[in-house]
């Protein structure tokens, strides 16, 4: 769902091994919603209905605001970067869809994809902390590593977000395999 297309993409799963219950999760752009085989089609598009709302409704309440971006950031910067990395704005964005993050050391501007609204809050985290980094060392040299690396989750929130773009990279098209 995005602000072209407000009707989410929804996979329907039917399970011979489910007997009464319905569950819906979120996988990528795509919300899954799993139902019992013998479901009717009336049923089912009654259950749809209402788990595509219970999970709209849960991700409203997590998404993160501006305001809370800029708030984290002055609190990882002060734990991690001595205070000394200081952005002049830091705010979501969603038109990068190449990489998580960005920042503008000329202007102090730090940009994070709306992608991450999703992600776990130490992710986030890294991203930021990567982002701040380049306030105090423009570029990927030793001494940026260096500071990153302060955070201590980074490797763990890298392999993280390798592993979300393989499997992004990976996934099939919707309806190209078998159900």
């Amino acid at each position: 769902m995005n602000a072209r297309n407000p009707t989410p993409d929804v996979e329907v799963r039917r399970s011979r091994r489910r007997r009464r219950t319905v569950s819906a999760y979120r996988d990528g752009e795509r919300i899954v919603v799993l139902i019992p085989a013998t479901m009717s089609k009336r049923d089912e598009a009654t259950w749809v209905a209402d788990m595509v709302k219970r999970i709209e409704r849960q991700e409203r309440r997590k998404l993160r605001s501006d305001d809370d971006l800029v708030a984290r950031a002055a609190t990882l910067n002060d734990l991690y970067l001595g205070g000394l990395a200081v952005p002049a704005s830091v705010r979501w964005v969603t038109n990068q869809h190449a990489r998580w993050g960005s920042c503008t050391p000329g202007d102090r501007t730090i940009r994070l994809s709306d992608r991450l609204q999703q992600m776990p809050g130490w992710v986030v985290d890294y991203v930021l902390v990567h982002e701040l980094a380049h306030l105090l060392e423009a570029g990927h040299t030793a001494e940026f590593w260096a500071w990153v690396d302060r955070y201590p989750k980074a490797e763990k929130a890298k392999g993280y977000l390798e592993g979300y773009s393989t499997g992004a990279r990976l996934r099939p098209p919707p309806g190209a395999g078998p159900e």
